[in-house]
């Protein structure tokens, strides 16, 4: 693999060495599982990902002294919310589906276990740069890898040929196809520019080498205004400006109605892609192909992370052992994770899963691609790390209100990163964090 734009030795501080930096890790032994003697173990799971329940009673039928309820809940902030205002009554469930981002959040308000003991051995089961984002400290691992989502470009191949453009492989090539499109059909665009989704944006910074929290000493270190994002607002800002992409949110009507009738031809995403194209473009199956992400620098294979999420054990749980019992047999048993992707539609994190027989047909949206899955394995080995830290959604309201504005207005996207910066700096200061400038 060729070398990262920026040292990776530097990017790659995890939120681990961050936490316990800090003093956020509170560190919780595991519990004896003392099962009733008149019954099994009972384990409450909340979760988003669909269909989780038919997963689970897989388990339930294979280990009758440990049962797991899933109960289905909102994601996201919603959840992170209810599940931190449930451990502070001391009523969170046993197992919670949690976004890789919302980690620190959770450890620093002292939600989740340390399940090393249980789950430690499963490391080498899981990408490098997908392990490190649940292995909170140099000891401690606070959830397993359940989803990933690598990031990637789809593309309407149809429309590439009617009008003579080639798949890009470097952005300075993508703004090339961009001007290119728009001077042989006006009223079509490649792409839009979205600020209602900051998950995209920090995909995209994390490609470029971006590591927007790290640590110096026992102080946070906020670089999302640091140069490998400014590169990646400057870009996007500059096709917004000239009128290249559009400058549209995603997930609108509109949106939906562009991508179904062509008038945007190619949609930066993840692996997750082809559910959301079957949903707002239902008259263009297998018109799309995939293709990497296009790289800042030639020949190498980067990608960034655009969702995914994993499987953590509470505080609360009087389980701990049974709990973690069943997060590691939901994220690395074969089993499980042919059960996870046929009937949740996961992307699994689990390596051995990507090349698995539950993927190996394409999605029924790509007819045309049926290597779909083989080359997202190879797309994954690209997984550029992610540094998160706890406050996440305070960076993520920040980005959507100021580039919300600056791409409406197709203002300066320097000055919204930069207002980013600052309104994530306030809040972490404003709640007692040290911050080094």
């Amino acid at each position: 693999m060729n070398h990262h734009p920026v040292n990776l030795r530097f990017v790659a501080v995890s939120v681990a060495a961050a936490l316990s930096a800090t003093g956020l890790l509170t560190g919780c032994g595991s519990s004896g599982d003392s099962a009733d003697s008149n019954g099994p173990v009972e384990l409450t799971y909340w979760a988003w990902a669909p269909d989780l329940d038919k997963v689970a009673a897989i388990w339930n039928q294979d280990h009758p002294d440990i049962k797991v309820t899933v109960k289905k809940q909102a994601s996201g902030d919603d959840l992170v919310t209810k599940i931190i205002t449930a451990a502070k009554a001391h009523k969170a469930p046993d197992l919670v589906q949690a976004e890789y981002q919302a980690l620190p959040t959770l450890v620093s308000n002292d939600v989740l276990a340390d399940i090393s003991g249980q789950v430690g051995d499963a490391e080498g089961e899981f990408p490098a740069g997908v392990w490190r984002q649940v292995t909170l400290g140099s000891d401690a691992v606070y959830a397993l890898p359940q989803d990933s989502g690598p990031m990637m470009l789809y593309y309407r191949k149809d429309l590439f040929r009617q009008y003579g453009l080639q798949v890009p492989t470097t952005w300075e090539e993508f703004a090339a196809t961009a001007r290119k499109l728009k001077e042989k059909a006006p009223d079509k665009a490649l792409t839009t520019f979205s600020a209602n989704d900051s998950g995209l944006f920090a995909g995209l910074a994390q490609q470029a080498g971006a590591s927007w929290w790290t640590t110096q000493g026992d102080k946070w270190k906020v670089a999302i205004d640091g140069a490998a994002t400014r590169k990646v607002a400057n870009f996007w800002g500059g096709l917004v400006k000239e009128g290249a992409i559009d400058n549209q949110p995603m997930y609108t009507p509109a949106w939906n109605k562009a991508l179904n009738t062509g008038k945007q031809i190619a949609w930066v995403s993840a692996v997750w892609a082809p559910g959301t194209l079957k949903t707002a473009a239902p008259d263009t199956q297998g018109t799309w192909a995939m293709a990497p992400l296009p790289q800042w620098s030639e020949g190498s294979n980067w990608t960034g992370s655009w969702g995914g999420s994993s499987t953590a054990v509470t505080n609360d749980s009087a389980h701990k052992d049974a709990a973690a019992k069943f997060a590691k047999w939901l994220n690395t048993d074969p089993k499980a994770v042919a059960a996870l992707v046929k009937e949740s539609d996961v992307y699994p994190a689990a390596t051995a899963a990507q090349t698995g027989d539950a993927l190996k047909k394409a999605p029924d949206f790509f007819p045309g691609q049926p290597d779909f899955y083989a080359e997202v394995a190879k797309i994954t080995e690209g997984i550029a790390p992610a540094a998160w830290g706890p406050n996440v959604n305070v960076a993520y309201a920040s980005f959507n209100d100021n580039f919300g504005k600056a791409a409406k207005n197709k203002s300066d996207f320097g000055a919204a990163l930069a207002a980013m910066q600052q309104a994530t700096v306030a809040d972490l200061k404003k709640h007692g964090f040290e911050v080094a400038e």
